[in-house]
């Protein structure tokens, strides 16, 4: 069995816990030459959300549905759809003060 092709991807905490919540069904990536390189003309199974950099950050798993180029010239922009979360570590919903 081959191992996912693997999209990994840092956010910030507002975009991980709206994903994580299941209420953002898009990520967003400018059309620039690095991220051109990165999404178009490969195919990914899943995306490795991490939310920052620390060794024990908040990890999600999900569901990779495809990519959308959109807008043209200064502001296009990448639209990756989300499918399912199908894997979540070291998350615990954040709670309003």
């Amino acid at each position: 069995m081959r191992k996912p092709a693997t999209l990994h991807l840092i956010l910030k905490l507002e975009y991980f816990a709206q994903i994580a919540a299941e209420t953002k069904k898009y990520e967003y990536r400018d059309q620039t030459p690095y991220w051109r390189k990165r999404l178009e003309g490969r195919k990914y199974d899943v995306i490795h959300f991490r939310n920052g950099y620390a060794t024990k950050a908040p990890v999600m798993v999900v569901e990779y549905r495809g990519l959308r180029r959109i807008g043209k010239g200064r502001g296009a922009y990448y639209a990756i759809r989300l499918g399912r979360i199908l894997k979540m570590l070291r998350w615990n919903k954040p709670t309003r003060s």
